[in-house]
């Protein structure tokens, strides 16, 4: 059974070695120096949860824990807060600051392995998200639609689905093809927040299939910045050769010789500005529909229904 990753920041030498030494049985130990350089092995690692001390150079944990939560698929960790200071300022700045837990030094070696399990099994029975990219998972989006539905304003959903995907993984590999999976997420994250702001909402609903909400008449921008930041991105995952000729060379299951355009993104557009919405099995329903029709065209788009009920 794989070991759950802990990421351990502390500009002690001496403190990271008894927490490795102490953790390193049960998990999966990464190291960093500074709240910095714990930034980017968190980005690069996504560990399962984070230690940080309080006090440290370049920058400190509480600063650590803002930014950490400022990025979408890295927020939901976890994070136990160190300090030598027993002060309650302190405690006060740390949780504030977004950690979860905090204990003073010097600690029990049981006592953090204590906190530790209690604090993962309890974020893995609250975190309702997609283990690949993090994003909320079907529970939080049917929440999030409901929630719309019930706030009777104009709303957008955007359904986006990749178009060749499959062809990519047979090819290329799973990894590749979740590595394609992430890139895609944070292009959705990002092309959703730079238009829609802090009302957009980003989710996962599994594989390559994605949704994000955004006010109406956004929406179109932010399929376009999607559609573009996409396009832009997704040839750098296909070999030079696969990227010059536009195309993936394969056989069919009769072994004939194929050839497959490189991946698109289809994007479906519901919205109730021409009709009304009332459940949430009807927004899924229209996004399907609209996602076929989408994926007909062979090439990055989008398409909005536009339909008026009767």
């Amino acid at each position: 059974m794989k070991k759950p990753r802990i990421l351990i920041i502390d500009d002690d030498p001496d403190i990271l070695d008894v927490l490795d030494l102490t953790l390193s049985d049960k998990f999966e130990v990464v190291l960093a120096h500074h709240g910095g350089e714990g930034l980017e092995q968190a980005r690069r690692t996504c560990p399962d949860i984070i230690i940080t001390d309080y006090m440290m150079p370049v920058m400190a944990g509480p600063e650590f824990c803002k930014e950490l939560r400022k990025d979408v698929l890295l927020s939901h960790i976890p994070i136990i807060m160190l300090t030598g200071k027993g002060d309650i300022k302190d405690m006060v700045n740390g949780i504030n600051a977004g950690a979860d837990d905090y204990l003073i030094k010097p600690f029990e070696p049981e006592s953090l392995v204590a906190r530790i399990n209690m604090i993962m099994q309890r974020t893995i029975r609250n975190l309702d998200a997609n283990p690949l990219t993090h994003l909320p998972g079907n529970a939080s989006i049917m929440e999030k639609l409901q929630e719309l539905i019930r706030e009777d304003g104009t709303f957008a959903v955007g359904y986006c689905d990749l178009d060749k995907f499959k062809l990519y993984n047979d090819k290329y590999g799973f990894e590749k093809g979740d590595e394609i999976i992430k890139a895609t997420a944070r292009i959705i994250i990002q092309a959703a927040q730079e238009v829609g702001g802090s009302d957009a909402f980003i989710g996962h609903i599994g594989g390559d299939d994605f949704v994000f909400t955004c006010k109406d008449e956004l929406a179109d921008q932010v399929s376009e910045r999607i559609i573009g930041l996409f396009d832009k991105t997704i040839p750098e995952f296909y070999s030079a050769e696969d990227r010059a000729a536009g195309y993936i060379a394969g056989k069919d299951r009769q072994g004939n010789e194929t050839r497959t355009g490189l991946m698109s993104i289809s994007i479906g557009i519901v919205s109730n500005a021409f009709q009304k919405i009332s459940h949430v099995a009807q927004i899924s329903e229209i996004g399907a529909e609209l996602k076929k029709f989408a994926k007909a065209q062979e090439i990055s788009n989008y398409v909005r229904d536009k339909r008026k009920a009767p």
